[in-house]
């Protein structure tokens, strides 16, 4: 499984071309701004995720008790 995922993933040449091609797209004054909603939208998605473990975990917790 940890083969599979490490063939995936993007290498630096990868990385690099990635980048690139989002400079051309977006420019490199709007960039910034891309990169900053991307990072909002990564924060709340783990805010929600944490809070639905959290629930899960109480509701476990009660049940046992």
């Amino acid at each position: 499984m940890l083969k599979l995922l490490l063939l995936s993933m993007p290498g630096p040449a990868e990385w690099i071309i990635i980048l690139v091609i989002a400079l051309i797209i977006f420019g490199p004054g709007k960039l910034p701004d891309v990169g900053r909603g991307i990072g909002r939208a990564i924060r709340e998605f783990r805010k929600a995720s944490n809070g639905i473990n959290d629930e899960i975990n109480t509701a476990i917790e009660d049940k046992k008790s």
